[in-house]
């Protein structure tokens, strides 16, 4: 689905995502449900992807009118490089507004502390006051502006959010302590206490905060940076005229590029001359570099050998593999998790809600506190404005899937969205499918035993290959690579037919043949294998799959067909055991096959014999007994089991529609893989209920502490200097414990 994104740099909290999300809701009610238009907002990197029938210049108003300016980012590498520029350059302006603000806080706060005078009871202390209001006015102006201007912008909008606590707090204090110095004969004598420290620290300490978020913060979009890093700027064209330096945007389909060694590939394309080794590590994980050679494929982003290769381009710079893989890890990111509703819900009305909190709590205070009822009002109000955090509720989970969906991407895997995240934590049972998942899916033909001594076994061979090159079984491939080492051209049969599941059929020179499993020699009457069955169980307990091949329905030859292990499939086998999952292989091999498959990488559930429909029906049946099932095969011939499971893992390049389909899509062809990424799902939703606790409990906590609970116990208030360092800490102490995500070990 093609989407808008937009990058929004004055986002700020969780009620900042729920008034952009409600924005687009709204425009569905008014237009109907023709008009489906939907907004996911990434509050940690600040952008919003729109989806629908709707135009940039519409949604860039849409957020405009709740209070946000927006621009459009098309192109992802620039748009990335702004951003890392905005960032560094807002991380500088908070340093700076954090020290002018800590600088004149921290010694106003210890002359209160060292017993200097904070009352106003004289013309002289009026006027010492009255200039360090002035200084104080000048300084929150100049490092709490954007505060200001948020709160506006939200005014205007008609709603609130997080600017709005920070600057009614502040203000509070700061008019409450001119007031005093103004007109201190309006107060009670025991009520004339200045609070111009606690303005400017608040301040000063959430500025701060902000600057040690945003270092935080960078760390966790990284995995996005990298891919985009390896996209090239340049490549060198070939032209009549001899070679050319041009920008990727200048380069068309079919054009030549010349690949110089240790240059990256520019764009997807297919080789025309040369041979190569290219490392393909930086999108499948896979650290032995690929030989490749004429018509064989080549991606973006990855980095050529010590040969040199001229390639022709087959896909421009947005529709390449790279590019693919980057918008998807960049939906994932900004996707939502189920467990996240629940914040969404609760920010839409949380600022309003602290409002009202802190002006009951301030008033309750006023009327029926102790003396001095008015300082205790305000103490209160501006403590309860300033510690509410929806910061920390609303980065939560987002930094949380950002770490996450990063850290599947160097591993080699595409997250599809963050609810395919929280369902994978769940699993219990995880389903293989034996040829490309356990196995290396390269089979190769191990024996050709002929049964009629009339049968020519160089005939038959091309006569078999011939059909089977319009086959897309992995098998296939193995018979018509013996076919080209026995130096066989290959013809074209006159007729050919699949049957799913269990061969092909055909007809090559005139001659009728059936290849394929024992069920479909069944099928066409050949039911009595006895004279064979020694023959057969030796192949199969060799872990060899036996193809039987029949002419005009009488057998007449057994190919047996060996597909190695993956070398690390045992100790993946192993690492899912030991997690608490059960291990289940799924095959359409013959029993004996898949059991001696099984028993090496120590699987003891094992179903053989299994139709790509039935293969689907063993799933369901799994998930009735009470199984949450993940279901990883190569998203072809195992797409209705991959479509019916809790999580669908494909095993593929990344070329195919897998990409698009599956929950989880493996570009690496480690098995180890699929263990890593389940207990990474389990690692991200514990790290997010952490967030989530401790967000719900540090405003749960904090806003009754604030209020003044336990004043009748302790004889003390909340300083509002304390309650700003605390806002400022819980949002730091989420994006910390996210990036804890980043070098959490998994296996």
């Amino acid at each position: 689905m093609k989407s808008i994104n937009l990058y929004v740099p004055n986002m700020s909290c969780a009620s900042c995502v729920a008034k952009i999300e409600s924005a687009f809701s709204k425009v569905n009610l008014k237009g109907g449900n023709g008009n489906a238009i939907s907004a996911r907002v990434n509050l940690a990197d600040k952008q919003v992807q729109v989806f629908g029938d709707i135009t940039p210049e519409t949604a860039i108003e849409l957020i405009k009118g709740v209070g946000y300016d927006s621009e459009q980012m098309l192109d992802a590498r620039k748009g990335a490089a702004k951003k890392e520029a905005d960032e560094v350059k807002e991380y500088r302006t908070r340093v700076i507004q954090a020290s002018i603000g800590l600088g004149l806080g921290v010694p106003l706060m210890l002359w209160g502390l060292l017993g200097g005078e904070m009352m106003v009871n004289n013309a002289n202390q009026q006027l010492a006051w009255g200039v360090v209001g002035l200084v104080t006015f000048i300084v929150m102006a100049t490092t709490g502006r954007h505060f200001f201007q948020g709160m506006l912008r939200a005014i205007k909008a008609r709603s609130a959010n997080m600017d709005t606590l920070i600057a009614l707090g502040t203000s509070a204090a700061w008019i409450y302590s001119m007031l005093v110095v103004i007109a201190p004969e309006w107060f009670p004598a025991d009520t004339r206490h200045v609070y111009f420290e606690a303005s400017v620290m608040i301040l000063g300490l959430i500025n701060l905060g902000h600057a040690l978020e945003l270092r935080a913060r960078g760390k966790t979009s990284e995995a996005v940076q990298r891919l985009l890093g390896l996209q090239a700027n340049t490549a060198i064209r070939v032209t009549d005229t001899g070679d050319e330096e041009v920008e990727i945007d200048q380069i068309s389909l079919g054009d030549h590029l010349r690949l110089r060694p240790g240059d990256k590939v520019a764009l997807d394309g297919e080789i025309v001359s040369g041979q190569t080794l290219i490392n393909e590590s930086m999108l499948t994980g896979e650290p032995v570099p690929v030989h490749k050679a004429p018509a064989d494929s080549v991606s973006a982003g990855t980095v050529n050998g010590n040969g040199s290769i001229i390639y022709q381009v087959t896909a421009g710079a947005t529709e390449s593999k790279l590019a693919k893989i980057i918008e998807l890890v960049q939906q994932a990111q900004t996707s939502k998790m189920p467990i996240g509703r629940l914040t969404d819900k609760i920010s839409a009305y949380f600022v309003p809600v602290v409002i009202v909190i802190a002006l009951l709590s301030s008033a309750i205070w006023y009327l029926f506190g102790p003396e001095p009822a008015l300082s205790h009002a305000l103490v209160v109000l501006t403590s309860v404005l300033i510690i509410a955090c929806p910061c920390a509720l609303g980065l939560a989970t987002p930094m949380s899937i950002m770490v996450s969906v990063g850290r599947a991407a160097k591993m080699g895997v595409l997250v599809r969205n963050g609810e395919a995240l929280q369902t994978a934590s769940k699993v219990t049972t995880v389903v293989l499918d034996k040829t490309g998942t356990i196995t290396q899916g390269a089979p190769e033909v191990t024996e050709f035993i002929v049964l009629q001594s009339d049968v020519d076994k160089h005939d038959l061979l091309s006569d078999i290959a011939a059909l089977e090159q319009h086959s897309e079984h992995p098998l296939a491939s193995a018979i018509i690579a013996k076919a080209k080492l026995s130096s066989i051209l290959l013809k074209e049969p006159e007729q050919f037919t699949n049957v799913q599941g269990r061969g092909i059929t055909g007809v090559v020179a005139g001659i009728e043949y059936t290849i394929g499993n024992m069920s479909l020699m069944q099928q066409i009457g050949l039911d009595d294998f006895s004279a064979y069955q020694a023959q057969v169980s030796l192949l199969a307990s060799q872990g060899q799959t036996p193809v039987f091949v029949a002419r005009d329905q009488k057998l007449i030859a057994i190919i047996g067909i060996s597909d190695p292990i993956k070398e690390d499939a045992v100790a993946a086998v192993a690492a899912m055991k030991k997690s608490g999952l059960k291990v289940v292989l799924l095959t359409g091999d013959n029993e004996q096959t898949a059991q001696a498959v099984a028993n090496v990488v120590g699987i003891t559930s094992v179903f053989a014999n299994v139709l790509p429909q039935q293969k689907q029906q063993k799933v369901i049946e799994l998930q009735q007994a009470g199984e949450v099932v993940a279901m990883v095969g190569d998203g072809i011939n195992d797409a209705p089991a991959l479509m019916s499971a809790d999580i669908g893992l494909a095993m593929g390049s990344g070329t195919d529609i897998a990409i698009e389909s599956a929950d989880f899509t493996l570009l690496s062809a480690r098995l180890m893989v699929v263990a890593e990424t389940l207990l990474l799902a389990k690692a991200s939703m514990k790290n997010i209920k952490q967030n989530l606790f401790g967000a719900f409990i540090y405003n749960s906590l904090g806003i009754p502490l604030a209020a003044g609970v336990l004043f009748p116990f302790t004889g003390m208030l909340l300083s509002p200097v304390i309650a700003g360092a605390a806002m400022a800490m819980s949002s730091l102490t989420v994006v910390s414990n996210a990036n804890r995500l980043r070098k959490t070990k998994l296996v």
